[in-house]
């Protein structure tokens, strides 16, 4: 089975619709592992599509918060703000979406998993290194794919030794990951609608599970659509600002 893996849309529609466009053809199912909305200015074209197209999804914990399973208490006044204009903006059948997400992980042909911060917390950021061995620690499945950070990139697991595959370089398109037989993998296929390693294009992953071929990419999408539709819409201009420079 091909998979079109995507993270962290955040109503993103632009990027999303060029996401979809670059890989026809590549997939034959699509997950996601949370995130769908806040912060741009698509939260019910997004939750539609995800409800059309994608053969698993999972929360995350800006579609809690914007459902209200989840408080804003440790959010900053910006990302508040947002939760408070996402959360006015979505339908009533969205918003109930929203609220009967599947909490990961999630085992997809009970070979490998989705999760949305880690396979221990789905809130936590795997960033530092005793997150990341937990995460190790408590993973069930040797593949995992997760999200929440918004950096694209993987961790691969040889016996006890650890090493980062890094993101898909700024001069490239693509970095093709041979799954090996034994080892285990941690990937962040990056986010779709707000990248945060300093590339503004979207990010995604490609994973065949018959060859074991794992593609990270990077895609170009109407940037300033996005942030037209983002002042447009009354949020603050300050989320339009820094898709520009993928923070």
């Amino acid at each position: 089975m091909r998979y079109l893996i995507v993270s962290d849309i955040h109503a993103n529609l632009e990027a999303l619709n060029a996401v979809v466009a670059a890989n026809a053809g590549l997939y034959d199912q699509i997950l996601c592992c949370g995130d769908f909305v806040d912060y741009c200015a698509s939260p019910n074209e997004v939750c539609d599509w995800a409800r059309d197209n994608c053969n698993a999804v999972i929360r995350g914990n800006h579609d809690k918060a914007c459902c209200g399973l989840d408080n804003t208490d440790d959010y900053n006044p910006l990302a508040q703000a947002a939760v408070i204009w996402t959360m006015k903006t979505l339908t009533p059948s969205n918003t109930e979406w929203l609220r009967v997400l599947p909490k990961g992980p999630v085992w997809i042909e009970d070979a490998f998993q989705l999760v949305h911060g880690s396979p221990f917390d789905e809130d936590e950021y795997l960033l530092d290194v005793p997150e990341i061995l937990r995460a190790r620690q408590s993973m069930q499945a040797p593949l995992v794919f997760f999200g929440h950070t918004h950096l694209q990139g993987a961790i691969q697991f040889h016996g006890d030794q650890g090493g980062m595959i890094p993101a898909v370089a700024l001069n490239e398109s693509a970095r093709v990951i041979q799954i090996q037989p034994g080892d285990y993998y941690l990937v962040n296929p990056g986010s779709v609608g707000q990248p945060r390693d300093r590339d503004w294009r979207a990010g995604c992953a490609l994973y065949d599970s018959a060859s074991q071929e794992l593609v990270l990419r990077r895609i170009e999408y109407d940037l300033p659509a996005t942030q037209r539709r983002i002042v447009e819409s009354g949020l603050p201009p300050a989320l339009a600002d820094r898709l520009t420079r993928g923070q």
